[in-house]
């Protein structure tokens, strides 16, 4: 038993020399590992937030087509990296990884304009009003030209919705309408990022982490020779 005790003490006193050396070592390397990692996730963050600023001018500016490559260029930065976002959801913010969700609204108001153009041209010969969402056009547009709205604007949807609910047999045309524009929810993005990629980023977060498990072995080694010790 002897024998077996000043073996452990002997390896005992060899691998507390290694972790007065070798783990302080690990731990100062750790300090800017740890940086560098919080620097290149807050790189990809800017990059995601730039892109996704991208998207929006281009939904603003009316151009599908360029509105359509930014949507590519951003989901392709976003699959491909790791990125890291505060996200607001039921008025609590929280980490989520990815852009979280935004909503092309420009693309919908355009959309929603088509609908409400088309709906103009439905004649309905049993409405004595005739073809109301023309009346209702006629009215809007004049209002429009007054208030400097666009054809697009929330203001000028709502305008048409009002004026065609004034007469009695728009009921029936007005849930043509309303079944006619897009829902919302196609106009909702929200491109999740992976937890880990094989980027600069995810190279060094591996990297830390295994310096982390490294630095936590021999932690639990020590404690575990420290407490054979007082039983030996």
């Amino acid at each position: 038993m002897t024998r077996v005790g000043n073996k452990i003490k002997e390896w005992a006193r060899k691998r507390k020399w290694r972790v007065k050396v070798k783990t302080p070592i690990l731990i100062i390397i750790l300090l800017p590992l740890l940086f560098l990692d919080a620097t290149l996730l807050r790189l990809n963050h800017i990059k995601m937030a730039e892109l996704r600023e991208n998207v929006m001018s281009a939904d603003v500016e009316e151009n599908d087509e360029k509105l359509a490559e930014a949507l590519t260029e951003l989901k392709e930065f976003v699959f491909s990296n790791i990125v890291i976002n505060v996200v607001e959801e039921n008025g609590e913010q929280k980490m989520a990884f990815g852009t979280g969700p935004f909503y092309l609204e420009h693309k919908y108001l355009r959309d929603a304009t088509k609908a409400l153009e088309e709906a103009e041209k439905v004649v309905d010969d049993r409405n004595p009003y005739g073809n109301i969402y023309g009346i209702a056009g006629n009215v809007c547009r004049a209002q429009a030209t007054q208030n400097g709205w666009n054809w697009s604007s929330p203001e000028y949807i709502n305008c048409m919705l009002t004026e065609t609910q004034k007469y009695p047999a728009a009921q029936d045309l007005q849930e043509r309408l309303i079944a006619a524009l897009p829902s919302t929810e196609l106009y909702r993005r929200n491109y999740a990022s992976p937890i880990w990629t094989f980027s600069p980023a995810g190279v060094m977060l591996l990297i830390t982490l295994i310096v982390i498990v490294v630095i936590l072995i021999r932690f639990i080694i020590f404690i575990v020779l420290r407490l054979s010790l007082l039983f030996v």
